[in-house]
């Protein structure tokens, strides 16, 4: 007990809650509530779950069972639930226990019924200590407490209920002092706490002007919830933007999902609202109660949260990271690193079902970087790590744009995982989803009540493919929601590149949609300026903040410039998914041989347009789901051809211009579509399985490729120039043959020739480059038909001298042994 603890009570100071009722009834959910967190047992905090963040720090009798509430008192001199006092405002009374009684500093009752019907734009203005006539004014908003007390340097004195938990009392003081609550509930232990109405916004001007121009490029450090000190006091400030709300309060497990004790302010003209609580802490679940000017009431999740609720919980989390990088040598080297003239292999998975029985960040990251190694990938991509409510969807679906889904843990976890696999050397992409979102209710879809983040206008704001919503990439806070939030990836998780998804859908206003069902942009044209405009800033920010990130567009169409510089009037991306490519390839690929001949044009037009832009090939998630096949199953002929074509296609996919992408799965030929609730067919591999050599031998070859590939300058120094690339024999269609040359910066050639037809093909000659000062000696750097590769073992064991014999445009040749269906790189000796 202190000097000031009433007689007989034990008064406990509540470290990380600031409760508005702990005893408040928990109400009825709200319409626009989806899979609310229920408050179990004494504390009201959800039960543990595997991989969720901390739960708040609450003890376990600070948060009593909520009773029935005490019926309203009357407007005016009311004594207040447990006190006997006849306070009119201008005198004093006594209290509970004999505790002095402030007089009344009572507020019209408009202002009281705004209040607490959580429709004040400005409760700080009421609540708080503020100087009046004769004094101090302190009001306190406590609904269903008995009693409220001011405790100062001279003692505790008692707060008078004017109505609804409003308690107020007049301190014979010309400015505030130094005071903090004890705050009473039917049946609890007295409860010390700060007053966080006392605070001033802990948004500056700079941040609210910053805002309101879109231009905060670190926006996660303005809005949302951290855990900080203020004042001297630890506690959570919280900020969203509602510009259309008539009021916004603050819910969550510290106060039983009833917002009326927490009513945040209106900072002006910038939208924003804001409180901070005092004594919350790390690990509290809360959402943004927003009423609507048409007197709805919405539970939304913070936008800007940086931690979710486990689904199918759609609450925000309080968090802050502790986490300590150790990848600065990586930081470095990637930002002298040019990417374009630089080797990028990369591996695409789906974090949550690459090994299903990998059930968080850490356990994967203690498996996933040796993997990657082992085969030589230089970067990672995932699939999104970003909250989603619907694992269908894969993570395209996005709820909450900066929390790592809390499926697989926390943030810091997360950022475990980067800072080991660049330990490890592998560079980490992202897939990043700004063309839509999706309408739950509890996320971004008419966040105010009104059109928010979406387009006023319906036929701009639905999506027609995914029955989702687009962004409004006009407006300039949404934009700032978007270009922060890919710097944030960058900056606070170490990301080393964004595949930005769905880009196409984003830049045709006319994406899927029937005439009459979209509205032309200012010029009647059908291209989406403000998207244009979006993509440029996002590119150019995060090129700027971000030294060494790369920007990948997956955009099938053929929008000009798209990897093109902004200053150069392009979207200023690094690198564009060559969807042509795929397609065409992939249809010839699946031809039987004999009909190859009538489809060559299919595996040789990408080089037409191969300058046009900067380009990875890929084989991703999209070509083996949906009844399309997994790779090895696209192959035309039986399990030996299938295999034979498989491997022929990485081969000349590795030696063709442009970095490289493959599907999980696909390293190895599994013979299944994707399931991303069983994940790929490890078991393939296994001994007991019986083609585990042909799944085996297909994995070695993607090894080797890697390897190749990494030791081959000519296989990546030049990939975006004319001059890397030269055509050897594109046009042999009716043997089902091509070949090419890739050159180094310094001259240095590869040659691949493609045998895509089921038969050997004994002395094919093929021109060669001279080799200046060398001995013009030729061996197989790689040959997919290789036997450790599960192939035939036909090849040219032996190296091969080119003979002064022109061929191919070329002043040598040689004679080679071509393997069926296979790739073959030659090197010079």
């Amino acid at each position: 007990m202190t000097p000031l603890d009433p007689p007989g009570r034990t008064i406990r100071t509540v470290p990380a809650t600031f409760l508005a009722g702990p005893d408040a009834p928990k109400r009825e959910p709200a319409a626009a509530r989806r899979a609310e967190p229920e408050p179990t047992g004494a504390s009201g905090a959800t039960p543990a779950t595997p991989g969720a963040v901390p739960q708040p720090a609450v003890p376990p009798a600070a948060v009593p069972p909520p009773p029935s509430a005490p019926a309203p008192a009357s407007v005016g001199g009311d004594a207040g639930a447990g006190g006997t006092g006849t306070g009119t405002g201008t005198g004093t009374g006594t209290g509970t226990g004999g505790t002095l009684r402030l007089p009344e500093a009572p507020l019209p009752p408009a202002e009281v019924d705004r209040l607490v019907g959580g429709q004040h734009h400005d409760p700080h203005a009421l609540l708080g200590a503020h100087p009046v006539n004769g004094g101090t004014a302190i009001r306190v908003l406590r609904p269903f407490a008995d009693r409220v007390l001011v405790e100062t340097d001279q003692g505790p004195v008692e707060l008078t209920h004017q109505h609804g938990g409003l308690f107020t009392g007049l301190l014979a003081a010309p400015e505030a002092p130094d005071y903090r609550l004890l705050v009473e509930y039917p049946d609890t232990e007295p409860l010390r706490q700060h007053d966080g109405y006392r605070t001033p916004p802990t948004l500056g001007e700079l941040d609210l002007h910053l805002i309101s121009e879109g231009r905060h490029e670190q926006l996660w450090q303005a809005l949302g919830s951290h855990v900080r000190t203020v004042g001297g006091v630890a506690g959570t400030a919280f900020a969203v933007w509602a510009p259309n709300a008539a009021g916004v309060r603050l819910i969550g497990d510290f106060n039983h999902w009833n917002g009326t004790g927490h009513p945040m302010r209106s900072l002006g003209s910038s939208g924003v609202w804001e409180l901070f609580v005092p004594g919350l802490a790390e690990g509290a679940h809360y959402k943004y109660e927003i009423r609507t000017r048409h007197g709805e009431v919405l539970d939304k999740a913070d936008p800007l949260a940086r931690a979710a609720q486990l689904p199918p919980g759609t609450a925000s989390v309080v968090t802050s990271s502790s986490y300590r990088w150790q990848d600065g040598e990586w930081m470095a080297r990637r930002a002298r690193t040019a990417h374009h003239r630089a080797p990028m292999s990369v591996y695409e998975l789906h974090l949550a079902s690459w090994r299903p029985d990998l059930t968080d960040y850490r356990a994967i990251a203690a498996e996933l970087p040796s993997y990657l190694k082992g085969l030589n990938f230089t970067h990672v991509e995932f699939m999104p790590v970003m909250e989603h409510p619907f694992g269908g969807s894969w993570g395209y679906q996005v709820s909450g744009y900066y929390a790592p889904t809390s499926r697989l843990g926390g943030p810091d976890d997360f950022r475990f995982l980067v800072d080991t696999l660049h330990q490890h050397g592998i560079g980490v992409i992202v897939d990043w989803v700004p063309a839509h979102f999706p309408k739950d209710d509890f996320a971004l879809a008419r966040f105010d009540g009104e059109p928010l983040y979406e387009p006023a206008d319906p036929l701009r704001a639905e999506h027609p493919d995914w029955g989702t919503l687009e962004f409004d990439y006009g407006r300039v806070e949404v934009r700032n929601f978007l270009v922060a939030n890919a710097v944030y990836w960058c900056e606070e998780f170490h990301i080393d590149g964004l595949r930005v998804d769905a880009v196409a859908s984003m830049l045709y206003l006319d994406y899927s949609r029937e005439g009459g069902a979209w509205t032309p942009n200012q010029y009647g044209g059908r291209e989406n300026l403000d998207a244009a405009a979006f993509l440029q800033e996002m590119n150019a920010t995060v090129y700027r903040r971000c030294p060494g990130v790369i920007t990948v567009a997956e955009e099938s169409t053929a929008w000009d410039g798209v990897t093109r510089p902004t200053d150069r009037g392009g979207l200023g991306f690094g690198l564009k998914w060559n969807m042509g490519w795929m397609h065409d390839s992939l249809v010839y690929m699946g031809k039987d041989p004999v009909h190859r001949r009538f489809h060559h044009n299919e595996i040789t037009f990408s080089m037409v347009y191969a300058w046009s832009e900067n380009y990875i090939l890929p084989i991703s998630h999209d070509e083996v789901v949906h009844g399309k096949q997994a790779l090895v199953s696209k192959m035309s002929g039986d399990w030996w051809q299938q295999r034979a074509n498989h491997r022929a296609y990485l081969g000349f996919m590795w030696a063709h211009p442009g970095k490289q992408l493959l599907f999980m799965g696909q390293e190895f030929a599994q013979g299944a579509e994707w399931d991303h609730e069983q994940g790929p067919q490890w078991w393939v591999l296994d001994e007991q399985w019986p083609a585990h050599r042909d799944h085996l031998g297909v994995r070695r070859l993607v090894r080797d490729l890697n390897g190749r590939y990494l030791e081959t300058p000519a296989l990546w120094e030049q990939d975006s120039v004319p001059a890397g690339f030269g055509w050897l024999d594109g046009g042999a269609a009716e043997d089902n043959l091509l070949s090419f040359v890739r050159y180094a910066a310094d001259g240095t050639p590869l040659v691949a020739v493609c045998n895509f037809s089921p038969v050997v093909r004994h002395g094919h000659r093929v021109g060669l480059p001279e080799l200046a000062g060398r001995d013009q000696l030729w061996e197989e750097a790689l040959n997919t038909d290789a036997a450790a590769y599960g192939g035939g073992g036909i090849g040219n064991s032996h190296p091969v001298k080119s003979e002064a014999v022109a061929w191919d445009g070329q002043p040598r040749s040689a004679e080679l042994v071509l393997p069926p269906l296979s790739t073959v790189w030659l090197r010079p000796v």
